[in-house]
Order: structure tokens, then C-alpha cells, then sequence
């Protein structure tokens, strides 16, 4: 008896999942405990294996489609082999004699069949024009995207089974049109010439990760009033700082970034100003201050943007948060971070290291409302207090605030407190005894 595979619940709040990729095909066999589908969740991307053995039957949701938790996902025939039984072997007919060919029918005559009837139509004459090529096989889901695309269904050539079109062959678009017989060896058509300002377009969809960080920045910047507060920091101590430190860590297997540190002066700030600590309750219309402090990192990796979470950062040495981050890193890169480490955060840090630029305006990572971008350092020559002119390690740091719950005078001075903690890093150990 066919099994209904449903979307099982993958995670506490989870409600829906979007399917990113089938390790199988319809009609494939799967083995118990196989991978069978992936499904994103919350920036996750989660394996999901086969329940049971068997063969494939149907696959009821396609690439890019949202299922909610408990819908139909596949139908697997327990048991069955993929092949099926094989069909049974034709038995060569017997020998004849030769049969002479039937004599040319007079000029103006349809060619006879035996015993007087006319010769049937070929049966490809006869498909043309009998609506065969009306009868499509495609699921609801592309049979709605193909009308919003404007392809007719009719003109692309399936290649699941049974002739069933997929995504891919959608997104190929029609098949060209059959060659027409030609005699002698077969010549492949020359390409045809470039034309000179022809625009090529390349048709990129947007899902997985990258629509759920099209949809999370949509919302943030619809939902909350930004505004962006940048302060420049002397880091020319804590270069020297991390750079001692550096070497006792590096020996133990552990790169030392600056990150740890200005963590540990983003905490500083949060507790002097709890309210930044803070996510927006919307629908209640409530900003819910937080006590703890949940520190999120936002990272490129291969699919797009993530925000892996260092959780109770505010317990944690300079050395642990080294560590915490370069494990975060390590298996983001590789999408092996689970849903609890993706989500969480109270409080934002941006950072592209080497390559961070001047200055930017980060967009909040909603519904927090206060996030904050660290950019590159750069050796400037600056003028001293005492007159004179010297070299320094010099960094912007840039916060933007949510302008609904947060004055500029917050923002201004949270940057100071973060900077007077990585102009004088000896104050963050200080700070935790």
C-alpha cells in the first residue's frame, strides 16, 4: 500500500518549510534513511531522509514551493524496485518466404492495403491536429508559473516521466522544432553571429536563503524608521592588544580576529543602555527589552546571508569567543549550522573584515532594533594630543537604530562606550572580573 510522506516538524515555531532540493526522481528507488529532500526553514537548511524503503511513486512538491508542516511531500510504494517487472521479451516471428511487392497503383489512387481497404494514414499524420499535443503533463504549481512566464505548456518538451515537464524544462523554455529530413550525412547548423547589441538575459529565480533575506530585508526596512549614527575609533592599542594575544591562541589551533573584542565592547554598551538590547513586538505594539545578550554575526556563505548566534555572549572570555566564532564560521561555510544557532539574536554585529570599506548604513535585522557595522582599519597619520603628527590604526564604526523606540542621542552615546572600551582594550578584562 502507497506511503504519504508529510512534512514532519523540523524544529520548535516551525510552521512551513521551502523544498530547495530532491536527492531523488520519481520512479527512483530509496533506501530507509537515504536523503530524500532538503527544506529550508528559518535560514536552515535541513536533510530530511526517506522514512522507508521503496520506490518513489510521487513527488508532490516541487522545488521552490513552501509546504506547511504535515503537508504532502512524496508518495513511496514500500518494497518496490524502481524497474518494476520487466516487460516480456518479444519472440522473434518465424521465417517467411519472401513476398513480392504489390504492384504500383494506377496514377491519381490512394495505395491499397490487402483484401481492398485503403492503407491506414501513418500514425504521425494522424496525431497532427487530434489535440494530442494539448494533453500536458505539469503539476498545478508550473501550469501557474508557465502562464505568469507566458510560455505555452505545448511547446516544451518534458523530460520526467512519462513526458512530464519539470521546473528545468520550464526555465529551458520550448524545445526547438523537429529538423526536417535531409538527405545525405547530417551537418551540424553553424552558430548563428552575435548580434551587435542584442541584450542576452540570464533569468536567475529567487529562493532558498536568498528569498528568505529578500523577504527579512523587505520587512525590516518597511516595519522600521532607520537611521545610521557613525563615530571614528582609534584602534592602534587594541591592534598591538590582539596581536600578543594572537600568538597564545594561534598555538592552540584558534584565529584571533578582532571580532571577540568588540563584542565584548558591544556588551559593555547594551548594559549601560539596555534598550538597544531589544526586539520590536509590532503586533502588540511593545518593545521587549531583553536580559540577556544574544550576539549575532552576520556572515556571507555560499547561499547567501546568514546570522549565526553566539548565545550568552556576555559570560564569555575573549578566548572562548575566538573559538565559538571560528566553529560558527567553519560549519556556516559548509551549511551545517543548526535552526537554534541561526535564531535568537538581541543584537546584530556586520562586519567583511579586510574588505569593510569606509563606511555603511547596515540594515536592521528585524525585529531587533539596533545593529552595528564594523569597518576596515587603516594606518592614517593623526594629529596628537600634545601637537605633534604620528601614524594610527584608525576604524569606523557605524549603528543604525530603529528611530520608532531609539533617540540619536542613544546612539551616540552606546558608540562612545564601545569606544572608549576598544581605544583601552585593557578595560574588557577589567570589565568581566
Amino acid at each position: 500500500m502507497p506511503f504519504e510522506f508529510r512534512l514532519p516538524d523540523i524544529g520548535e515555531g516551525v510552521a512551513e518549510g521551502e523544498v530547495v532540493k530532491w536527492f531523488v526522481h520519481e520512479g527512483d528507488s530509496i533506501a530507509e534513511d537515504a536523503p530524500l529532500v532538503s527544506v529550508l526553514t528559518d535560514k536552515a537548511n535541513v536533510e530530511i531522509p526517506s522514512p522507508k524503503s521503496g520506490k518513489v511513486i510521487k513527488i508532490h512538491a516541487q522545488v521552490g514551493e513552501k509546504v506547511k508542516v504535515g503537508g504532502l511531500l512524496v508518495t513511496i510504494e514500500p518494497g518496490a524496485s524502481a524497474g518494476g517487472a520487466s516487460p516480456p521479451k518479444a519472440t522473434p516471428p518465424a521465417a517467411k518466404a519472401p513476398v513480392a511487392p504489390p504492384p504500383a497503383p494506377p496514377a491519381g489512387k490512394a495505395p491499397q492495403a490487402p483484401g481492398g481497404a485503403s492503407s491506414p494514414v501513418p500514425p504521425s499524420t494522424a496525431a497532427a491536429g487530434s489535440g494530442a499535443q494539448s494533453r500536458v503533463l505539469a503539476s498545478p504549481y508550473l501550469r501557474r508559473k508557465a502562464a505568469e512566464m507566458g510560455v505555452d505548456l505545448s511547446t516544451v518538451k518534458g523530460s520526467g516521466p512519462g513526458g512530464r515537464i519539470t521546473e528545468a524544462d520550464l526555465q529551458a523554455g520550448p524545445a526547438p522544432p523537429s529538423a526536417a529530413p535531409t538527405a545525405g550525412p547530417a551537418e551540424a547548423a553553424p552558430s548563428p553571429a552575435p548580434i551587435p547589441g542584442k541584450d542576452e538575459i540570464t533569468k536567475i529565480p529567487i529562493r532558498g536563503v536568498r528569498r528568505v533575506i529578500a523577504d527579512h530585508m523587505a520587512e525590516a526596512t518597511h516595519r522600521a524608521a532607520h537611521f545610521t549614527y557613525v563615530e571614528e575609533v582609534d584602534a592602534t592599542e587594541l591592534a598591538r592588544f590582539r596581536e600578543r594575544m594572537a600568538r597564545h591562541l594561534e598555538a592552540q589551533g584558534v584565529k584571533l580576529s578582532y571580532l571577540p573584542f568588540i563584542i565584548r565592547g558591544v556588551i559593555a554598551g547594551l548594559r549601560k543602555y539596555p534598550n538597544m538590547n531589544a526586539t520590536m513586538n509590532d503586533e502588540k505594539g511593545e518593545l521587549w527589552v531583553h536580559s540577556a545578550h544574544h550576539i549575532g554575526l552576520a556572515t556571507a556563505a555560499p547561499d547567501g546571508l546568514i546570522v549565526p548566534v553566539i548565545h550568552d555572549a556576555d559570560t564569555k572570555s575573549v578566548a572562548q569567543l575566538a573559538r565559538e566564532i571560528q566553529d560558527l564560521s567553519e560549519r556556516g561555510r559548509v551549511g551545517k549550522l543548526t535552526r537554534a544557532e541561526l535564531t535568537g539574536s538581541t543584537f546584530t554585529i556586520t562586519s567583511l573584515g579586510a574588505l569593510g570599506g569606509v563606511m555603511a548604513t547596515p540594515i536592521l535585522n528585524y525585529p531587533e532594533v539596533a545593529i552595528l557595522g564594523v569597518h576596515k582599519i587603516q594606518r592614517r597619520p593623526v594629529y596628537r594630543p600634545d601637537g605633534t603628527i604620528g601614524p594610527a590604526d584608525l576604524m569606523n564604526l557605524s549603528v543604525s537604530l530603529d528611530h520608532r523606540v531609539l533617540d540619536g542621542i542613544v546612539a551616540a552615546q552606546f558608540i562612545a562606550v564601545v569606544k572608549s572600551y576598544l581605544e583601552d582594550p585593557h578595560q574588557l578584562f577589567a570589565e568581566m572580573a
